[in-house]
């Protein structure tokens, strides 16, 4: 039998295609349309041949030719790239939220054995806080004790009404106080006039505004000395955790400030040029191309599940893509996502 190393670079493995089965489609693709030939092209045994053709069957890159069903058809490199791109990030989509359950796994066991094992007898730095009753009480200690300086992250969308009522005198306590605080909230707030109007009232009393497209999580950090974070970010009144660890406080205070260099001021302008996106269209197709449902979207955009179909729709009208891993596809190609989105 034959090297076939030699015939093919395998320059396709990256998108999962073994250096033999890249050596049968190339033959096809160079001519060879039947069992018979690729076994003489690549001078190879015609059972080692068949394998690679259900491999080729399995990923669409080969099937029966619509004019003489015992001839063999390659579809073009051009839609067969599209496709091996797309089954990778299904894949990739499906490994990042096994990832994220892990990591949700690891984070209980750690909040559950630390909340019960303080080192040294002193005060654990991690402590779990359960129900939104409990999680108002110690929010109440901690903006009694803030004095210099107070970050949040705002996810959620729009805010409700009797929320932003109840914050108004806490606020302007804390700012009457001079403590310096600085918010972010999705863009999605723009849309909807009663969370701008209270953002505005906030700049107003002195609170520095900002918005991106989407937040990892709710979160407030108090004097970059105490973390509160929801334990569920689907479900923030679940739970919380307060972290004082100075690693972790330091860790998660970077990752406020780089959010908050990306993050726009309320007066900066939203209407992009023509054929742009807006920062918001922008991270839904990312998320697109990762393989979240509308669902998952609207969640990480804070609109409604119906707003999320509606942008993913656009997005795909403008792309001219007929699938959201083809709109992947051509948004890296066109410049809107950079190539490792993944």
């Amino acid at each position: 039998m034959a090297d076939t190393g030699a015939t093919s670079s395998g320059a396709l493995g990256m998108l999962g295609l073994e250096p033999l089965v890249e050596s049968v489609y190339i033959a096809l693709l160079e001519g060879a349309n039947s069992v018979a030939g690729i076994c003489g092209r690549l001078d190879l045994p015609e059972h080692v041949v068949r394998g690679a053709l259900d491999r080729l069957s399995e990923l669409s890159l080969v099937r029966p030719s619509a004019d003489s069903p015992h001839r063999l058809y390659a579809v073009s490199p051009h839609v067969g790239m599209e496709i091996l791109i797309a089954q990778q990030r299904t894949e990739v989509a499906a490994q990042q939220q096994r990832l994220e359950a892990a990591q949700a796994a690891a984070a209980r066991f750690i909040l559950d054995y630390d909340g019960r094992q303080a080192p040294g007898g002193s005060e654990a730095e991690v402590k779990y806080l359960s129900g939104l009753d409990a999680i108002r009480d110690h929010l109440t200690v901690l903006n009694d004790q803030v004095a210099e300086e107070l970050l949040t992250f705002a996810p959620g969308g729009p805010q409700k009404p009797e929320n932003m009522r109840a914050s108004r005198p806490l606020n302007q306590q804390l700012l009457g106080r001079g403590v310096q605080m600085r918010t972010i909230y999705l863009d999605s707030i723009r849309h909807d006039r009663p969370t701008m109007d209270h953002a505005r009232w906030l700049t107003e009393q002195g609170c520095e505004v900002r918005t991106v497209p989407s937040l990892p999580n709710r979160m407030i950090i108090y004097d970059r000395k105490f973390v509160m974070i929801a334990s569920n970010a689907d479900d923030t009144a679940a739970g919380a955790v307060q972290v004082s660890s100075p690693g972790m406080v330091t860790a998660l205070h970077s990752l406020f400030e780089s959010v908050w260099r990306s993050a726009e001021p309320l007066d900066a302008p939203q209407h992009p040029a023509p054929g742009e996106l807006t920062a918001q269209q922008a991270e839904a197709l990312r998320l697109l191309a990762l393989g979240h449902t509308d669902e998952a979207i609207a969640k990480r955009l804070g609109v409604s599940p119906r707003t999320a179909r509606r942008i993913a729709s656009s997005l795909m009208t403008h792309l001219g893509a007929r699938s959201r891993f083809q709109a992947g596809v051509i948004a890296i190609r066109q410049g809107f996502l950079p190539s490792d989105a993944d």
